[in-house]
């Protein structure tokens, strides 16, 4: 199902090598995923979260506390019967894991940009199909999956639609309106508000909405402390804003908007 990322020609397995006919080649590393990432589609030198937040982001979903929303992916998944599944923006595959346990029949593939996070998905979870690449020329072939999990990650209508099946599914998750604004609140003086407005896709057609809301409340200022740091707005504290924030252990508002398209 992969494609070079260089020529666009199909890749094919021979020992530890995906090799193109173009006799490009791409080894497959020791924790088991395939680098398709050329240097000419890097934005820098290290693309994607870097590592604190990488860390910071799997402490805590390690620690259960999104589990409502992985929950929900699962159930708006299950009842689609797709075979192949694309988790597009995978990170260290904490919610590709989930999908792969909840739906074992899945052929499950997580791409992400970030070398130093899928190298954390692949050592840890041997039976997903693991790579890195870049969201906007994804090295799949055309029509290769009956659905796409898309959670926050970036994306191009006509890279979805090149992919998925005609009747297949898009399922994206992005935040709320109240999302996390408790967080904003510290660092802000006016608060701007996340959109809820339904995404047009070209291509797709939009089924239904699920908003999933609720609130986090901490007893150990180290759980809030790693929300903080996963997000993009951990740059706006210094060191000491976020020691303050996270010991004031205040309430957190989440709110999760999950919503699924079919292709047309």
């Amino acid at each position: 199902m992969y494609l070079c990322p260089l020529c666009q020609q199909p890749l094919m397995l021979n020992d530890k090598q995906y090799q193109c006919g173009n006799r490009h080649s791409f080894d497959i590393a020791r924790e088991g995923y395939v680098n398709l990432l050329p240097v000419q589609q890097k934005n820098s030198k290290d693309p994607g979260d870097n590592k604190e937040m990488m860390l910071a982001r799997r402490a805590f979903l390690q620690a259960g506390w999104y589990a409502p929303l992985a929950q929900a992916i699962i159930n708006t998944l299950k009842p689609l019967g797709a075979n192949t599944l694309l988790d597009l923006g995978c990170g260290e595959g904490y919610y590709t894991a989930l999908l792969k346990q909840a739906l074992p029949q899945l052929r499950l593939f997580g791409v992400d940009i970030s070398k130093t996070a899928i190298k954390f998905a692949a050592k840890s979870h041997r039976d997903i199909a693991f790579s890195v690449a870049s969201a906007y020329q994804l090295p799949f072939a055309d029509n290769s999956f009956d659905a796409i999990v898309r959670i926050y990650a970036p994306s191009k209508a006509e890279e979805l639609t090149r992919l998925i099946n005609k009747g297949g599914h898009l399922i994206t998750v992005t935040p709320g309106p109240a999302h996390l604004v408790e967080i904003k609140q510290a660092v802000y003086a006016q608060v701007q508000l996340h959109d809820d407005t339904i995404a047009s896709l070209d291509g797709f057609a939009h089924l239904s909405r699920e908003r999933l809301q609720f609130q986090l409340t901490f007893d150990h200022a180290a759980d809030l402390l790693a929300l903080v740091q996963m997000v993009p707005l951990a740059w706006k504290f210094s060191a000491e804003q976020k020691q303050q924030f996270a010991d004031s252990l205040p309430a957190i508002s989440i709110d999760f908007l999950l919503n699924l398209y079919q292709l047309s």
